[in-house]
């Protein structure tokens, strides 16, 4: 995504801001868990034992185990949620963590759990950047880990702000935190290969592809270095992942109009093109992650497949829309939880059993993000809770069966 942020003087920015038409806006305002539910039981609170799964199929054969997946938005540190993090570090450098406590409960007890990290990080020791070129601090790596993701999706329309060092030095200090990456690469090997990640008794692929790159080309020789939507593409390359051992793929789609909360016509025609895709019966892709609107946008199963159309920011600055005002909807957001079964038959799909999706904002005078649907009765979150639902179902996916989520 590209936006920005407003600063301490918000009117001072709207005529500056104004000229922002690519993207992200400027911030300078203001593992696996021992607790997921198996397919078909409602999850409990934070440290509840996880059901026992069938010990063994007939025939004496171990029984595939399901698996939950969560998912979340866009990680994008302006200059105001950098100065935070360094303010949350006690002045020992940059910590991140503190600002995703309160989603934690829920990201490190799934099974999976995958993020969208936005921006590409800078230098050990700086200087960092918000909008419009972003560099974050590396540091960001390790707090998503300690929150619990096992994988990010690293394509977006600012992956190359730093060209290849930016994104090489990103790739680095993920790898370092032992977090997973799809969407962008270092090496063609390393862009031919999916992120392969092991849940309950399946193996997870994702993929992960941006939609442009802010008109930064890709650097020389290295057409690979950023997986580019293109809908040919990204089914040959699910269809690779099924054949690299891959039971379910999710491919995360850097996509959509910004501040648009309804879907847009490519995102509709696209969606409705990858999830009629199959081979030999079987969809070739089982779960679809939007991101880059900014605002939450709604949930639709398409031909039997889960599309999240975006799930808005997860961190990010006091936002400022393309018409020059602050907008708060670009701190709201959603996690979504999905559970997946086994297959009922061998080389059969693995079926997303339960569909939730859990509300968040990040509350910028804290610099916290907050899990709307565990927060109290305080009627303005109540306010913003309400909101985010009646996007999230604008097309119809209670009827599917996508409840609220804790």
């Amino acid at each position: 995504m590209t936006s920005r942020t407003r600063p301490a003087g918000v009117a001072a920015l709207t005529v500056l801001l104004l000229a922002a038409a690519t993207g992200c806006t400027d911030g300078s305002g203001g593992g696996p868990g021992g607790g997921t539910p198996t397919p078909g039981t409602t999850a409990g609170p934070p440290g509840a034992a996880r059901p026992e799964a069938p010990s063994a199929a007939p025939g004496g054969a171990s029984a595939p185990v399901g698996f939950t997946l969560v998912a979340s938005g866009d990680v994008l540190p302006h200059d105001s949620i950098i100065r935070r993090a360094a303010e949350d570090s006690g002045g020992g450098g940059y910590d991140f963590r503190p600002m995703l406590s309160g989603v934690k409960p829920v990201v490190s007890r799934a099974d999976i759990a995958l993020c969208h990290m936005e921006t590409v990080y800078g230098e050990e020791g700086g200087p960092y950047t918000g909008y419009p070129a972003f560099k974050s601090p590396p540091e960001v790596a390790a707090a998503l880990k300690a929150t619990g993701y096992d994988s990010c999706s690293t394509a977006s329309n600012h992956t190359l702000d730093d060209g290849a060092d930016g994104l090489g030095r990103t790739l680095d200090a993920l790898d370092k935190a032992g977090v997973r990456h799809a969407g962008s690469a270092r090496t063609a090997e390393e862009a031919a290969r999916p992120a392969l990640l092991k849940a309950g008794g399946a193996t997870v692929a994702q993929l992960a592809y941006t939609y442009d790159t802010n008109g930064y080309p890709l650097p020389e020789g290295r057409p690979w270095a950023v997986q580019l939507l293109d809908e040919k593409k990204v089914v040959a390359d699910a269809r690779a992942a099924r054949a690299a051992g891959a039971d379910v793929v999710v491919v995360s789609v850097h996509w959509g109009t910004e501040w648009q909360t309804e879907a847009d016509e490519r995102q509709l025609s696209l969606g409705r093109a990858l999830t009629a895709s199959q081979t030999g019966g079987r969809p070739d892709i089982d779960l679809i992650i939007g991101t880059h609107a900014h605002v939450p946008q709604a949930y639709e199963k398409v031909n039997g497949t889960w599309i999240v159309y975006g799930m808005g920011d997860q961190i990010a600055g006091d936002m400022i829309n393309h018409e020059g005002a602050y907008d708060p909807r670009g701190n709201q957001g959603t996690l979504g939880r999905f559970t997946f079964a086994p297959p009922r038959a061998p080389g059969g799909r693995w079926e997303v059993t339960k569909a939730e999706f859990i509300p968040q904002w990040f509350d910028t005078a804290r610099g916290r993000v907050v899990n709307l649907a565990a927060d109290g009765g305080d009627p303005h979150r109540a306010e913003i809770r309400e909101t985010i639902r009646q996007v999230v179902l604008s097309r119809g996916a209670g009827k599917d069966g996508l409840v609220m989520g804790r």
